[in-house]
């Protein structure tokens, strides 16, 4: 049904899936189910493994870490006789019939074609620009969701990475959220905050550092010290970045895919993008970045490929009926 050898037959796949992190791994859980025909292409990039432990993931309530969400996605995937490729799809084109996909699997390179596929890619952290630490968020040293865990930050002291408007909204929302001790650090960005602004922060009690990191310390899993231009320390319990994302939506842009200024794509509510054919779900879809969210993009992209898998992908803008279930 999906491993990446049967790919080769002249039969097409009816999906590819192109990313393993939660909403990949749902989408994979439904096809193999609806017993389709697929393959999970992922890289291993997947950022909801990178959450030391998550609390608001719905029946774990004692939480759950990213890398063993993952691991559980993949073995109930398993149960059911899918597999994911580790691998990297480098192109897409459209062809009669579906999307031609090249990729590497193992170091070796190979072609896929499939009846539609599910861009699952997800997307990266901007970093924020420390002095010797260019990976702080890739190694857990600053968070990055505070809808996920900000909730065992409550009380503590916190400081937000980040400047204009999306790093002013997520300093006030943690601060009437979460924590009454919050600082907004610019990293020299600065900010000329108008009236509003100046009230928000006066409201909220939220102070903001303008300066520079020139150096830091890091203790274990923490960053225990920040050192600004200024001369001065500051000491955080908790660090969030608000630097944003970097959208890995490459492939279905290439393809014409609309998109907002930051590169999410835009979808209708079967999860599929203008694109006929080609569906997108998860951190590459515009709206709320969370793991629930994410998976239930997949469950509700993979149902509507199911109910379509039949019909020719040009009918894909006008909808189609759905065959049984609904998206």
């Amino acid at each position: 049904m999906s491993g990446f050898g049967s790919t080769m037959a002249d039969e097409p796949l009816d999906c590819l899936v192109v990313g393993g992190g939660p909403a990949g791994l749902t989408a994979a859980l439904y096809l193999a189910r609806f017993e389709r025909r697929f393959l999970v292409v992922d890289a291993g990039q997947s950022r909801a493994s990178r959450i030391p432990k998550s609390h608001n993931v719905p029946a774990f309530a004692e939480g759950i870490s990213g890398t063993e969400m993952l691991a559980r996605q993949r073995a109930h995937v398993a149960r059911y006789g899918g597999s994911v490729a580790h691998g990297t799809v480098t192109a897409l084109s459209k062809e009669k019939g579906g999307f031609l996909a090249s990729l590497e699997t193992g170091g070796l390179p190979g072609e896929v074609r499939a009846r539609r596929v599910l861009l699952a890619s997800g997307a990266d952290d901007v970093e924020p620009g420390f002095p010797g630490l260019p990976d702080a968020v890739r190694r857990g040293l600053v968070r990055y969701c505070p809808i996920c865990d900000g909730y065992e930050a409550r009380g503590k002291r916190i400081a937000v990475i980040g400047h204009g408007d999306r790093g002013l909204g997520e300093a006030v929302f943690i601060a009437r959220t979460y924590a009454r001790d919050v600082t907004l650090m610019t990293l020299g960005q600065g900010m000329v905050l108008d009236a509003g602004e100046a009230a928000r922060i006066a409201r909220h009690g939220i102070a903001v550092v303008h300066d520079p990191v020139v150096g830091l310390d890091v203790e274990g899993a923490r960053i225990t010290v920040l050192r600004t231009a200024d001369g001065a320390e500051h000491r955080f319990a908790v660090l969030y970045s608000a630097l944003g994302l970097t959208i890995r939506s490459d492939l279905a842009v290439a393809l014409g895919a609309a998109h907002d200024a930051t590169g999410a794509l835009i979808v209708d509510e079967h999860n599929r993008t203008t694109v006929p054919g080609l569906y997108a779900a998860g951190g590459v879809v515009r709206g709320l970045d969370q793991i629930v969210v994410a998976m239930g993009h997949g469950a509700v992209a993979a149902t509507a490929i199911h109910n379509r898998c039949e019909l020719p992908t040009e009918e894909e803008v006008d909808g189609g009926e759905a065959k049984a279930g609904r998206a």
